[in-house]
């Protein structure tokens, strides 16, 4: 087909002297392949449990009211891929004609990830969830090929049990020939003791505080050579779980998910365990992890180990504390002051805690330039072209000295959030335009930083693809 020239792009793309990394596309799977792989690889009845996935939203509906809240139910994503633009619509679904439409969009080379395969990975049915992956990533490996010099797309890899995981990469990397993973950041598991309540989990972000040892995961993806990026609904825990309102379960949902499972991977010591690994969270924006380093920069000075003895209770001088509330203090409490061991153990309690009072021990950090490292080094954020807040990435004053956040540009076509796929350089091109960001920071967001992701785990990454020379230059 002819396709008609971008202009607005064409300008862009003789303004700068580098190529453009999608970060995180998606595509849109045309669901009758991937169930007819999904009943060769597991038969008709399981296949029949992705049906009922497909049509959750009329399951919801149907749900009476009463019965959300135990359910576990909210208002999900409705009406959320392109359909007045019939060409976009058909440019998710066929990786040839994305293909064919790469330049007209601006982009030299896409990180394809799923869409309505993103929700199996953590479906409390072991046989769907495994077999379902195995189905899409397989589809995704099949309907591919021949586009990944330009083209690759992102296997899904389920972290309900570390044996999974490391079944799930051994199939999608080894047999399947994949190199890119999506994985689930969190799993929702049974509150103890209400099993049966489907609507009463707790959150386990697998780095830290698990009833799992996902280590054996970090290495295998180590051996690999494949990065971790996590693409996780914050939908359906804390706050998010409006039975009517899509777009308040929604607003920042990736965002808790991302900072979730980032502050599990740094408490826990993954990043000090894994050294060569690095991790993307994506579509939540950089904002939030500006806010979460700043946080653990504050709270590193005044609760490190080398810090937390200013507030050990064994030094307060209890005989000024009672001469000053003596003489300053007003009538109501010099009265009381014979009873002043009554409050003393709130939140200052000489025994608790009662073992090792470095909270960063796991960690593995002992200085402000280590959780700078890590930060600026290992941590890489999805964000996507029209979000205001992606020069917080780049604000030195923020984030220290010569400290820049890894965003990484994220154009989500197939998506409801993207009216028109054409015009998704023009809108991140607007950094540029208002002073946000300036040509080198343009570059690290749309081209080193996603280079930087994949090929320092695994330095053959771009090899054989459009910008192998391009990326081996870094």
């Amino acid at each position: 087909m002819n396709l008609a020239r971008n202009l607005d792009v064409e300008r862009i793309r003789r303004s700068i002297d580098h190529p453009i990394i999608d970060s995180d596309g998606h595509f849109i799977e045309y669901y009758p392949v991937v169930r007819d792989f999904l009943v060769e690889e597991a038969g008709e009845d399981v296949a029949q449990g992705l049906d009922g996935m497909m049509n959750g939203s009329r399951a919801v509906r149907d749900l009476p009211r009463d019965q959300h809240r135990t359910a576990g139910a909210y208002r999900y994503t409705w009406w959320g891929v392109p359909s007045e633009n019939t060409l976009d619509r058909a440019t998710a679904i066929s990786p040839s004609l994305m293909y064919a439409r790469l330049d007209e969009l601006g982009f030299d080379y896409s990180l394809m990830y799923p869409s309505g395969g993103l929700g199996l990975m953590n479906v409390p049915d072991p046989d769907l969830r495994l077999a379902g992956t195995r189905a899409y990533n397989r589809y995704y490996a099949e309907i591919f090929a021949g586009y990944r010099d330009r083209l690759e797309p992102v296997a899904m890899i389920p972290m309900h049990t570390p044996e999974e995981a490391i079944a799930g990469l051994e199939h999608a990397i080894v047999e399947l020939g994949l190199k890119a993973v999506v994985m689930a950041g969190i799993t929702l598991r049974p509150i103890p003791g209400a099993e049966q309540v489907p609507g009463a989990k707790w959150v386990d972000t697998l780095a830290h505080d698990s009833e799992y040892d996902y280590d054996p995961v970090w290495a295998r993806c180590e051996e690999l050579g494949v990065s971790p990026t996590f693409h996780h609904p914050g939908m359906g825990w804390g706050s998010r779980l409006s039975r009517e309102n899509y777009i308040y379960n929604q607003l920042g949902h990736f965002a808790a998910a991302g900072e979730a499972t980032c502050r599990a991977l740094f408490l826990g010591g993954v990043t000090a365990r894994f050294p060569k690994l690095r991790f993307a969270f994506l579509e939540g924006g950089v904002a939030w992890a500006a806010s979460l380093y700043a946080g653990l920069r504050g709270v590193f000075e005044k609760r490190s180990v080398q810090a937390i003895g200013h507030l050990d209770p064994a030094r307060l001088d209890r005989a000024k504390l009672l001469e000053l509330l003596e003489q300053h203090g007003p009538e109501s409490i010099r009265r009381r002051l014979d009873r002043i061991d009554e409050g003393f153990l709130l939140l200052s309690d000489p025994d608790d805690p009662p073992g090792n009072l470095d909270e960063f021990a796991e960690s593995g950090v002992r200085s402000l330039e280590d959780i700078q490292e890590i930060f600026t080094n290992r941590f890489f954020f999805g964000c996507e072209a029209d979000d205001p807040m992606n020069g917080l990435a780049f604000s030195g004053p923020l984030h220290g000295p010569g400290a820049e956040l890894g965003a990484i540009f994220a154009s989500d076509i197939g998506h409801w959030d993207v009216p028109d796929f054409r015009g998704v350089l023009s809108e991140a091109w607007e950094l540029v335009e208002d002073g946000t960001l300036d040509a080198a920071q343009f570059r690290a967001f749309t081209f080193s930083n996603a280079a930087r992701l994949m090929s320092a785990t695994n330095p053959d990454f771009f090899q054989g693809t459009a910008i192998e020379t391009s990326t081996s230059a870094l």
